[in-house]
Parts: structure tokens; sequence; C-alpha cells
């Protein structure tokens, strides 16, 4: 109901109380007009039949007489009833004898002195009553009489119902203002410590108890549930402050030991990189000034000491690359990434020329990246594209892409060997492969250079496989500058 939307309780309860007050006071005044208006009709009645009898005892001398005159100052004597508007005294034979009051318009008169008893009649109460002698009827007598004590009554308990609501009204405001106290004052109370703990976020306020009734007990209530938040709150801040400094001591630690490792990847690289040499550098030497006395199992063996020193070189070159992404800073621009493609591709293929090779290069959309890092991506791809198909009969490659909301997503699929999806946790880590190095060259490092260099630049990479079915690589890059 929209009279009690959205108001404060103290002017709620107050209308209530005037309300029920109201509805009360109607029905109680309703059922006494009603009894009062069913009890002065019944009296009227019986108070007209009653002057009826005695009119109609008084004039039976006159109509036996045939004496109008008579008649007549009887039924003037009605005077002193001035509700009585007109009374007819009619012969035996229906006639009138005589009329009240002298002025009376006797044709208007519409009636049928055979009828009798009393009734209501539009705003009348009239009636007829029998002239009887011993057991001879004489005549009839007709009594009208107009409402007026009825409409006087009735005003007048109009006016004392009126004020008789009005001040019960007043009581019921003064009263209701003393009296709903009890119960507003316990919920303001409430409201108002509700109000300040979510104003000022203070959970030491209290609500004061202001009785040991229901309200009292929700006080009681709302004071528990606010010290349980209060100690809640405490425990989850001081939570909080040592989360804070152990993500802070944590993520310190991460960064030290980031650069630690970096740092220690960047010293074995390089510092490998003289024995490597040195071991090279004494291979040829034998081979030069010893290749005569070297029986041809000699050279099988030094040719493999000569070919896992090259591989141990590009391992460490690998690491090398490796270490410097964690600490090099990109310097983005825009990329025609087409153009790039079909460059690695045109370089890739000259080693590639006496294989059948299907290359599609779809359109791709430019991209803001640094050249360097983005082309050794791209060539790292291209050339895993390359050597796991090599045992097929004819290769296909090819490069797509698709736009999403925020990022751009360049697809290489090849219809290589492909791998087993169950080993894809390996598939970006450093030294780890999907395939034995008799099958396939490679130092195991290429693809995580590859991750860390999209991450860098606020991508991902991934792919999806099956074997003999090739593989399909995924890596996205933001739309806008990052």
């Amino acid at each position: 109901m929209t009279l009690f939307r959205d108001i404060p309780i103290k002017t709620k309860l107050m209308r209530i109380i005037l309300l029920i007050s109201v509805i009360m006071l109607l029905v109680t005044c309703s059922s006494f007009f009603a009894y009062e208006f069913y009890t002065f009709r019944q009296t009227s009645i019986q108070k007209l039949s009653t002057l009826g009898e005695i009119i109609s005892t008084n004039s039976t001398a006159a109509l036996a007489f045939q004496d109008p005159e008579s008649a007549q100052e009887i039924l003037t004597a009605l005077k002193a009833e001035p509700h009585i508007v007109a009374a007819c005294l009619y012969d035996k034979d229906g006639q009138l004898f005589s009329y009240y009051p002298s002025n009376l318009d006797t044709k208007k008169l519409q009636t049928n002195a055979k009828m009798g008893g009393y009734h209501f009649d539009d705003s009348y109460l009239q009636g007829f009553q029998p002239v009887i002698q011993g057991s001879k009827q004489l005549g009839t007598l007709y009594l009208r009489s107009d409402l007026g004590a009825m409409y006087e009554r009735f005003k007048l308990y109009s006016i004392i119902t009126a004020l008789v609501i009005a001040t019960s009204l007043l009581l019921s405001y003064f009263l209701s203002q003393i009296l709903q106290k009890s119960i507003t004052r316990p919920i303001l109370a409430l409201a108002e410590t509700a109000k300040a703990i979510s104003t000022h976020g203070d959970y030491s306020v209290r609500a004061i108890k202001l009785g040991k009734d229901e309200l009292g007990s929700l006080t009681d209530a709302f004071n528990q549930m606010i010290l349980q938040i209060h100690n809640q709150n405490q425990t989850l801040s001081e939570f909080n402050q040592t989360l804070e400094q152990k993500v802070k001591d944590r993520t310190l630690e991460l960064e030290t030991v980031n650069k630690e490792l970096d740092s220690f990847s960047y010293s074995v690289s390089h510092d490998l990189r003289a024995p490597i040499r040195s071991i090279n550098n004494y291979i040829n030497i034998l081979l030069e000034d010893y290749a005569g006395q070297l029986d041809d199992e000699a050279k099988r063996l030094i040719q493999i000491v000569i070919h896992n020193s090259q591989k141990m070189g590009m391992l460490i070159d690998d690491l090398l690359a490796f270490s410097k992404l964690g600490r090099k800073d990109l310097t983005k621009v825009s990329l025609p990434m087409k153009n790039l493609v079909e460059d690695i591709w045109n370089d890739a293929f000259q080693l590639e020329q006496n294989r059948d090779i299907e290359f599609i290069l779809n359109p791709l959309p430019d991209c803001y990246a640094e050249k360097a890092t983005i082309q050794q991506v791209w060539v790292n791809l291209i050339s895993n594209a390359l050597k796991y198909t090599r045992k097929k009969e004819k290769t296909v490659i090819e490069i797509a892409w698709e736009e999403k909301e925020k990022e751009i997503v360049y697809i290489i699929k090849d219809n290589g060997i492909g791998f087993d999806m169950n080993y894809y946790d390996k598939l970006f880590g450093v030294f780890q492969r999907l395939h034995s190095p008799q099958e396939f060259e490679g130092t195991g490092v290429g693809l995580a250079i590859v991750q860390r260099i999209i991450e860098k630049h606020g991508g991902k990479i991934w792919a999806t496989s099956q074997p003999n079915a090739g593989t399909t690589f995924y890596f996205s890059l933001p739309k806008k500058k990052v």
C-alpha cells in the first residue's frame, strides 16, 4: 500500500493506529445508525398507530350521529403533533367525512379507505385505522406523518457522531504519540546505529537496549552480530596485512631467483663457449696434422666428436638467447606481418628445394611488436613445420589468422608427424622433447624461446595435434599498444 510505503516507522505506526481507530469508529457508528433507523421506524409506526386508535375512538360519536363539525374538531386537535401533515375521516361507504388541515388538497391524496395498517411510502409514514363501535365499523381514519422527526434525530446523531469521531481521533493521535515510542525508539536506535556503521565503518558502535521484550532481544542479536563482524574484520585485516607482506617477500624472492637464474644461464652459456671452442680447435689440428696416421674408425669417431661439439655450440647459443629474453626490453613498432612471413619462408625454402611443398599464405593483418623477436617466433615455427613434415611425400603448410575481441591470433598449420596431446605439458619446456634426437634434430629450447617472446608481448601460444595427422600452432598478440 502506497499509504505506508517509504515513510518513517513512527509515521507508519501512527497512520496504522489512526486508520484502525477510524475503521472501528465507522463500523460502530454505522451499526448504531442502522439500529437507530430500525427502532425509530418501529417506534414511529407504534406511535402513529396509538395516535390513530385515540382519534378513531374519539370519532365514533361523530360518525354515528353524522356530525362533521365534531369530527373536524377532533381532527383539529392534531395540531399538537407538528409532523402530522394529513388526516382524513371516511364513513363506512368510503366517502370523505372530514379532513385536517383545512387547506388540505384531498384530490392529491391517492388513498383507499378500505386499506389497513401502517407503512412507509416515499418520504411519509401513513396508515389506516378502522373506527369501530362495538362490533360495527363506522368508518376509517387515514393519517399521514412526515419523517421530519427522524431527520432531526439523525442530524443530531450525525453531529454527535462527528464530535465523537473527531474527539476519538485526537485522543488516538495523542496516545499514539506517547505509546508508539515504546516500539519506535528501539527500532530507530537500531536504524541509527546501522546507519552510523555503514557510513563510517565503525564496528565498535553498539545499539542501546531499551527493554527486555522482543525488540530488546533483537538489539542483543544485532550487537552480537556487529561484534562478530568487527572481530572477523580485524582477523581479515591482520590476515591481509600478513598476506600482503608474504606476497611482497615471495615476489622479491622470485625476482631474485629469476635474476640469479638468468645470470647463471648467461654465465654458463658464455663460459661453456671457451672449452667447446678449444675442443673444435684441437680436433681440427688433429685431423690436419695426423690424418694420415688415423684409420677409418678413428676418423669416424672424430666426426662424431665434431658433430656433438657443434650441437653443443647450438645448444649454448639457444640458452644464451633464452637467458637474454628475461632481461631484454622490447622496442615495438608496426610490423607488416605478411611481408615478414614471406621473407622468412623464402629463406627457409632455399634449403628444402628438393621437397614437394605446398605453402599457403593467407593475407595477414599487421601487428604492433618488436621485429627481431617476432621474426624469431616465425623462424622457429616455420622451421618446426618443415622439420616435422620431412617424412611426408607432400608437405602442406598453411599460415592463417583469426580476429578476436582484443587480440589477433596467428595460425601455422602443417600435415606433419604430430604428437600425442597427453604430453602437451612438455611442449614449451626447456630441454623437453616429444621426439628423440635420432628422429629429428634440435636442442629442445626453440619453443620455450617462442613462448617467452609471445608472453613478453602480452600474448599467449598454444597448439593442437594428433599423431600422424599434423600440428597447428596458435599465438595471439594484443590489438592495441601494450
